[in-house]
């Protein structure tokens, strides 16, 4: 039988590493895709071919798909995973910032599904697996940008499962919880310098030392990236996948309370689990 392919953006580090490696132990030709190639050395010499796509570039992003379907004749799975999270509040994020976090979380996955699903629709099967968040259906504080991308993932993804039934293509929402990698320092990070002081700042700091602490190693408080790599490549090689993967620590607990609990009491609730004052 014919090899399946399957695409993984963001596959230098975190999740998406992990995931090329996994959905290569499954037997898929794999493309790990980031910007920078050099950093996915390890994945190359596992047999995982490397490729340098910067998702928010039409032309890179083109080229990219472009190279896979001359190479390989055809794209059985696409993984969206490149993204990051941009903290701030509202009132301190410029406009620039908040515009590129929507284009990467959003539009560079809408533009890469744009790209192969003319590949699978004539190949009549396919999977597209969107790395969304538990943050696609709830929001904590001084994340507005983060989740206004997540929830818009959540909507497209919904409305591109009605699309492409017919055409024998799933698409599938993996839903992390925390896990521990670099992504929560990085956002802590940004959400210091952005609104680390002024009138934000006590919630600000706050909310940073909550996201730092899912990249602490040896933490409970965080699930690690195999968890969500055995999700991806359990919906990569189901006959039938579910269309939501709520996993990791928190996910399904969070994402339950909060349809269950009245607005306010969850608000204060996320207040209180994140430690930001009220």
């Amino acid at each position: 039988m014919t090899q399946k392919v399957a695409l993984v953006t963001g596959a230098s580090s975190g999740i998406g590493a992990i995931t090329a490696r996994q959905l290569k132990e499954a037997g898929f030709v794999v493309y790990g895709a980031a910007r920078r190639v050099d950093r996915m050395a390890e994945l190359a010499a596992l047999g995982v071919h490397t490729i340098a796509l910067d998702v928010i570039d039409e032309s890179s992003a083109k080229n990219a798909v472009t190279k896979i379907l001359e190479t390989e004749g055809r794209i059985d799975v696409l993984v969206n995973n490149a993204g990051y999270g941009s903290y701030g509040a509202l009132e301190d994020v410029a406009m620039h910032e908040a515009r590129a976090q929507i284009d990467v979380n959003l539009f560079g996955l809408a533009y890469l599904t744009q790209l192969v699903l003319p590949a699978m629709r004539a190949q009549r099967g396919g999977t597209i697996i969107n790395i969304s968040s538990m943050g696609g259906q709830f929001a904590t504080p001084m994340g507005s940008w983060y989740h206004a991308s997540k929830y818009a993932v959540e909507g497209l993804s919904d409305a591109l499962r009605l699309e492409l039934k017919r055409f024998g293509i799933d698409v599938v929402l993996i839903q992390p919880g925390s896990i521990r990698t670099e992504w929560g320092e990085i956002a802590a990070e940004k959400l210091r310098i952005t609104s680390g002081h002024g009138p934000y700042g006590e919630q600000a700091n706050a909310m940073a030392k909550s996201l730092a602490s899912s990249s602490q190693p040896g933490t409970k408080m965080a699930s690690p990236p195999s968890v969500i790599a055995r999700a991806v490549t359990k919906a990569a090689t189901a006959r039938r996948p579910r269309t939501r993967y709520r996993l990791g620590f928190g996910a399904r607990p969070l994402i339950f309370l909060s349809r269950l609990l009245p607005n306010r009491v969850f608000d204060a609730l996320v207040k209180r689990s994140t430690g930001v004052p009220a």
